[in-house]
């Protein structure tokens, strides 16, 4: 079951479930949220910090990953990940995305800059030695993709301010190029659990990966589909990401926004 974590495309998609305000709350600096991630029989897998400083005209994200606890015998996975870019009433560009991983002592780099037109403008990647099959992506491919952090950004804005999270996304993180695709599922009342004491409505959302161009170095499986649980935590702020399961060959994964700290908000959502 522990194999799941080998994948990035699995961590980076938790990775990017982070914080976004509403429009309409320009004065928001900083937000800052820790999220706990669990497998099969309740196995602490992960914890995810990440933080979003965002202004009227730019945005700044930034999250962490590690392993933890009985994971870690079997996967020693650390990330950073971040990005920035410039926001608008209606637009968010990234201008520079960047990740580093380190897997059981292996080390991968990925970058990607981009251009005030919506085009890569640089992408890098760096790979082990004995890595020898380059992904390859043509200019018009990788045009108008945003890094897979601005992806679920969008996507919480658009929650935020429409109430509807029905999008498609073109993703581009120089390890691969897929869609993420966003669907609309229902509206429920959530009930505390064992891993979170969070209850309250939410809107339930359907993501699916669909894959363009598969890294070749990719040896495992990934998710391909997910829900994410989107909600109010406090008032005045706007929709975040209370609850997450993705599906794997594994088993479903699931993650809880554990505490949120910034723009008038100290909260802790897990169980004493």
């Amino acid at each position: 079951m522990l194999t799941i974590l080998t994948r990035a495309a699995l961590w980076s998609a938790i990775g990017g479930i982070l914080l976004a305000s509403s429009s309409a709350a320009a004065t928001l600096k900083q937000v800052e949220a820790r999220f706990e991630v669990f497998g099969f029989a309740g196995i602490h897998l992960l914890t995810n910090r990440t933080t979003v400083e965002e202004t009227p005209h730019r945005y700044q994200i930034s999250t962490d990953l590690a392993t933890r606890g009985l994971a870690r015998m079997f996967v020693d996975l650390t990330s950073h990940s971040a990005v920035h870019g410039a926001l608008g009433s209606d637009t968010v560009q990234p201008r520079s995305y960047h990740s580093e991983v380190r897997r059981n002592g292996v080390d991968r780099h990925y970058g990607v800059d981009y251009g005030d037109n919506g085009a890569v403008i640089d992408a890098t990647t760096s790979s082990p030695a004995s890595s020898k099959r380059p992904l390859l992506v043509t200019a018009q491919q990788i045009r108008g993709t945003v890094d897979q952090l601005t992806a679920y950004f969008l996507v919480q804005r658009q929650v935020t301010d429409r109430g509807t999270c029905a999008m498609v996304v073109h993703v581009f993180d120089g390890s691969g190029l897929y869609d993420l695709r966003f669907t609309n599922l229902h509206r429920e009342d959530l009930s505390a659990d064992g891993h979170q004491n969070f209850t309250g409505p939410a809107q339930s959302c359907e993501v699916a990966r669909e894959d363009i161009i598969v890294n070749p170095d990719r040896s495992d499986g990934t998710y391909q589909h997910g829900r994410i649980w989107y909600a109010r935590v406090a008032p005045g702020v706007g929709v975040m990401p209370v609850r997450m399961e993705y599906d794997t060959e594994f088993g479903v994964v699931k993650g809880y926004l554990a505490e949120v700290h910034g723009a008038g908000i100290d909260l802790r959502l897990t169980p004493e």
